[in-house]
């Protein structure tokens, strides 16, 4: 058999496994448990947090034998079908490869006859900002007044490009990021069903690299874990730094402490090491952007815990290192190296411009010391 991915293999198939969406899971199994479930949903958020997902267990919730239910059974044909994709009565489509009038009218003609087996037709629409405005406006009469067995879900990234008119006929609900925590937690719980020792700075990484998505972090954990290889080596903070092409936290703990220090020498030979190592410097920048902006936080916040989406361990750290600085240097070196930022990022020559911005800022901390 192919390899299954974990992105694929770990996906959530009751709410309960749903994290980091606790707002959509409980209002949705409440709509269930009181026989409140309206007729349109429309899922919105970025990338790999859940909206697809949330809308295959809403499917299997509803047709599930013993439902309408927020807890299906997952063994009867109804729950098992819907996981595979093979469900008569619930349709997965993609917007994108499905966007004519001519395409919406045909599926419409389906909708007024009674599902084949299961209690509802359900009706999946993937990226339905990807509609023309004909396919909307054949769809408003039917989203409007639909017939009793016929739900719809509706899955967008970009929520801006749905009319108005849509929005009005459905319930919304915003997928948030998910926080770097929520992530790592998830991240132990798949490593140690797989069996791979991974050590708490590697999780942490892949962690904050998966920017509130799951499904990335999911993918980046494969990526690190084909770098282990066959040896059963366990996964380490900087393995995983080398194979995602980022700074690993002690060279940003590193490089945030020279410029608290304002040693503009090894701020300058640090940017140089990550450099002949490969790193990507506008990226580099970014973390250590958000470093200074931890640090400042650290200062002024007796408990930052709830404002600093970091590991335990890594918040003790930030802790020590603001304690060596006063809050007014640490917010001017935030905010001269946030205006430096974009010269990095713009520039054609990111390490100079580098070089630039952390030995101007380690200058400013020195000035601000003294």
């Amino acid at each position: 058999m192919s390899y299954v991915v974990l992105a694929r293999k770990w996906r959530p198939q009751s709410f309960e496994d749903l994290v980091g969406q606790e707002h959509v899971s409980t209002t949705i199994a409440n709509a269930i448990l009181r026989d409140r479930v309206a007729h349109a949903f429309l899922f919105t958020g970025v990338r790999g947090v859940g909206k697809t997902t949330s809308a295959r267990i809403l499917a299997k919730a509803l047709n599930c034998v013993k439902g309408p239910t927020p807890t299906p059974c997952q063994t009867c044909a109804a729950c098992t079908e819907i996981t595979s994709g093979s469900a008569v009565d619930v349709q997965e489509i993609d917007a994108a490869s499905y966007t004519g009038v001519d395409d919406v009218r045909k599926l419409q003609e389906t909708l007024p006859y009674r599902p084949q087996r299961d209690r509802f037709k359900i009706l999946i629409v993937d990226e339905v900002h990807m509609l023309s405005p004909n396919a909307w406006n054949a769809f408003l009469k039917t989203l409007e007044e639909p017939p009793p067995h016929v739900k719809f879900i509706f899955a967008t990234t970009e929520v801006h490009k749905v009319p108005v008119t849509i929005l009005s006929r459905c319930q919304r609900y915003d997928f948030k990021l998910i926080s770097a925590q929520t992530i790592a937690a998830r991240l132990k719980f798949v490593l140690g069903e797989e069996n791979i020792a991974a050590d708490d700075g590697a999780i942490g990484t892949i962690s904050r690299e998966a920017a509130g998505s799951m499904r990335d972090a999911m993918s980046l954990l494969d990526q690190v874990i084909a770098w282990v290889g066959t040896t059963g080596d366990k996964i380490t903070a900087e393995g995983t730094a080398k194979v995602l092409g980022v700074a690993d936290r002690s060279v940003l703990h590193r490089l945030a402490a020279a410029l608290i220090d304002a040693d503009a020498s090894a701020c300058v030979k640090i940017v140089g090491e990550l450099s002949q190592e490969g790193y990507d410097i506008p990226h580099v920048a970014k973390n250590i952007l958000i470093q200074l902006r931890d640090l400042a936080v650290a200062k002024v916040c007796d408990t930052p815990g709830s404002l600093l989406d970091l590991a335990q361990e890594e918040i003790a750290d930030v802790k020590a290192l603001a304690s060596r600085a006063d809050a007014d240097d640490l917010v001017r070196l935030h905010q001269g190296f946030s205006k430096a930022f974009d010269d990095i990022v713009r520039g054609s020559t990111a390490r100079v411009a580098g070089d630039d911005a952390d030995s101007i800022g380690a200058e400013a901390a020195d000035g601000a010391g003294g």
